[in-house]
């Protein structure tokens, strides 16, 4: 049987760090069979130009979608024919049809060796639909075909979420139920990674049900058991604030950092939004609880709903300042494909750009795409730079950093978010990539702080 060749495609995005490999073509890569060479092309770091191969699949988010058509066309142009797959693919796939031969709607396990197949057959489907799997057995990604310059490992214990939030598509793409895979294959995953820091890719990594607790914290233990030494960060809903156990066994297995999609302070905006799990939390009891257990805290808002106003917006970034919020992440509410949001929008005729594709470049969370009930659309935009000079200006950020190390006692958490504050507000480049000189800053500081917990812990 000949060798064939299928080429990967990551699409630039414009991110505000490329801190994290592209594990979706780490998984298609490793379903791909072995008289197949696989190479990732990911434009964080290289452009993908064409190069003769026998199959390209292209993922991609929204914001990235046009880049991803420009790249299909420039290997379809040379008779090299094209999947695309993702999340915007799998939301958009009449969309896509025009810019590719096929396209994988949802998850890849359960169609790719079809696709594989028919590709050596000569004979693509248009429409690839994968139905979701049990995640017992499943696949380790081919991390070696990952850039060497990405600073962190990435992992997936689960996938799913049984929340209906209305601005989010998880639940669309990877289902409501909670699919969680065994702990011990986890872990004899996590043996394989070789990078220091890591970071676990969960929607919601305390997860969902009645045995939630007793999960995560068998997962943080058996860390612990095999000695592994990761400083890791994750997402979750703000009930891992709700067992003391969880938290510990969190810690003591090296965890950093962890997102919170706290979204508002608003109980209106909250229901709106149908972010029922916020609803009745104490936002600062948690915050309390989290670093208590030296954990750094990176909260997310989103501005520029329809409840909000130019007041309430203004009593949003109050709290936001004065929050003992490590890192701060503000976006403006952007209507995906594929969510309730989207398609009420659409319905009532309020999007303001619909100049499809071409218009998918504006939805990377820093515009607002709509007309709000009660928001002048320039007044909003004035006050939003207004936000980012206050949440991301040099002497906001350095009173951050003093207040984490006060709140969370440890020095490695506080750099971790100091840096990550500095990856957002880094001047970009043409592509949204941070300058170099911030690449050396972050490549350089984690070997420090390494060395100074070492002396700590000697003296």
């Amino acid at each position: 049987m000949r060798r064939r060749k299928l080429i990967l495609v990551n699409p630039t995005l414009s991110n505000p760090f490329p801190g994290f490999p592209p594990l979706g073509l780490g998984y298609v890569a490793a379903l791909t069979p072995g008289h197949w060479d696989v190479e990732i092309l990911d434009e964080n770091f290289e452009a993908a130009t064409f190069r003769p191969c026998d199959l390209v699949g292209i993922t991609g988010f929204t914001a990235m979608a046009n880049r991803a058509y420009q790249v299909a066309r420039r290997f379809r142009e040379g008779n090299v024919p094209v999947v695309m797959g993702g999340i915007h693919a799998s939301t958009m796939p009449d969309e896509a049809l025009r810019h590719a031969d096929a396209v994988v709607v949802g998850e890849a396990e359960s169609v790719w060796a079809q696709v594989i197949a028919d590709a050596e057959a000569g004979h693509l489907k248009r429409r690839y639909r994968g139905t979701r799997v049990g995640l017992e057995g499943l696949v380790h990604p081919r991390r070696d075909l990952f850039s060497e310059k990405y600073i962190c490992d990435t992992i997936q214990t689960a996938r799913g979420c049984p929340n209906d939030c209305e601005f989010c598509s998880v639940s669309q793409f990877n289902g409501f139920a909670y699919r969680m895979r065994p702990v011990e294959e986890v872990l004899d995953e996590m043996a394989t990674l070789r990078r220091k820091y890591l970071f676990i890719v969960d929607d919601n990594i305390i997860g969902y049900g009645s045995g939630r607790g007793e999960r995560a914290i068998a997962l943080a233990r058996g860390m612990l058991k095999r000695k592994f030494t990761f400083a890791w960060y994750s997402q979750a809903a703000l009930n891992v604030a709700e067992n003391a156990e969880v938290l510990e066994a969190f810690r003591e297995s090296g965890c950093r950092l962890l997102f919170l999609g706290i979204e508002a302070e608003d109980r209106e905006v909250l229901r709106s939004m149908r972010k029922k799990v916020n609803l009745q939390r104490d936002y600062r009891e948690v915050f309390r609880r989290i670093h208590e257990h030296r954990i750094g805290i990176h909260g997310s808002f989103i501005f520029g709903t329809d409840e909000d106003t130019m007041e309430s917006l203004r009593r949003r970034l109050d709290f936001v300042l004065e929050s003992p919020i490590d890192v701060i992440q503000y976006c403006t509410l952007t209507p995906y494909p594929g969510t309730k949001l989207f398609d009420h929008l659409l319905e009532e005729g309020r999007l303001l750009h619909t100049d499809f594709p071409a218009d998918w470049d504006r939805y990377d969370l820093t515009e607002i795409l709509f007309k709000p009930r009660h928001l002048d659309v320039g007044e909003y935009e004035r006050l939003m730079r207004r936000i980012g000079d206050r949440v991301l200006g040099r002497w906001s950020m350095v009173a951050r950093f003093l207040r984490s190390l006060r709140d969370t006692r440890n020095l490695k958490t506080a750099t971790w978010c100091l840096l990550t504050n500095l990856i957002y507000s880094a001047p970009r480049d043409s592509a949204g990539r941070p300058g170099e000189k911030l690449w050396r800053l972050s490549h350089r500081a984690w070997p420090l702080i390494d060395l100074y917990q070492r002396l700590e812990r000697i003296l």
